[in-house]
């Protein structure tokens, strides 16, 4: 929902995703919005530049994960056919612990910061690559 003042509130709280635009009418919607602008001449950029490239970057990290998960999995899973499914570890503890949380991470966070699969201009001058995700 897109509101600009203290009457928006409630409807802005309500929606799954709340845009508030400062205005004249005080700082209301903007405080309980998801997003803020200025202006609702930037309500453009907000959807079809940043909306796609949030969506391209979920995407993009969804289908990593389920990725290295399964590589991670399948290492496992063939390590047993080799040492006679003994429930003996190939790997220590440790690097189990930290595989998600230091090795793999690095990637999506490059990923998440730096990707722009589409420039800025050709998004806004092609409104369709916006429906790339429906």
């Amino acid at each position: 929902s897109l509101g600009d003042g203290a009457n928006d509130v409630s409807m802005i709280q309500v929606a799954d995703v709340g845009v508030g635009i400062s205005g004249q009418e005080g700082m209301q919607a903007v405080m309980a919005s998801d997003f803020a602008i200025p202006r609702f001449r930037h309500l453009e950029k907000l959807l079809l530049v940043h909306g796609h490239w949030c969506y391209s970057r979920l995407a993009n990290m969804v289908l990593y994960f389920f990725y290295k998960n399964a590589m991670f999995v399948a290492l496992l899973f063939w390590y047993q056919f080799y040492c006679g499914f003994s429930g003996s570890s190939m790997i220590d503890q440790w690097y189990l612990i930290f595989f998600n949380l230091f090795f793999s991470s690095l990637p999506q966070l490059i990923t998440g910061v730096l990707d722009k699969d589409v420039p800025a201009e050709v998004l806004i001058a092609v409104p369709q690559l916006y429906k790339s995700g429906q």
